[in-house]
């Protein structure tokens, strides 16, 4: 599951577990509607080595690049509510909001409850 939510300059996205495994084995994920015929549009997202998300056009639409280590840091946190948000600029001089989250149910259902450290 990929679910893409897009409002003004703010961009969600929420996966699941299996889509999660996939993205951190290095596949790129993509969700295509068609809106008409010869009308389609194609949402990507990949992992990049990289210390800052990235965006790149597409010939039908658009891919997200998510930086490695701030994802790493994100998923050692799973399951949890809360999502990894990233700050894009764009060549505009817009920014766009990303936010980028695995769904909580899901992360409870494959990983269990998260387990606290010690002396917290």
């Amino acid at each position: 599951m990929l679910k893409v939510q897009l409002e003004g300059q703010s961009l969600r996205l929420r996966i699941d577990e299996a889509h999660l495994s996939r993205l951190l084995a290095g596949d790129r994920l993509s969700l295509r509607t068609c809106l008409a015929p010869a009308a389609d549009f194609c949402f990507a997202v990949e992992r990049i080595e990289a210390a800052a998300p990235g965006w790149r056009a597409l010939g039908d639409g658009a891919l997200l690049q998510l930086p490695s280590p701030a994802l790493a840091e994100y998923v050692a946190r799973l399951p949890c509510r809360e999502s990894l948000d990233l700050d894009l600029a764009l060549a505009s001089g817009d920014r766009l909001r990303i936010e980028f989250s695995v769904d909580v149910r899901n992360s409870l259902a494959s990983r269990g409850p998260r387990r606290r450290e010690s002396g917290r």
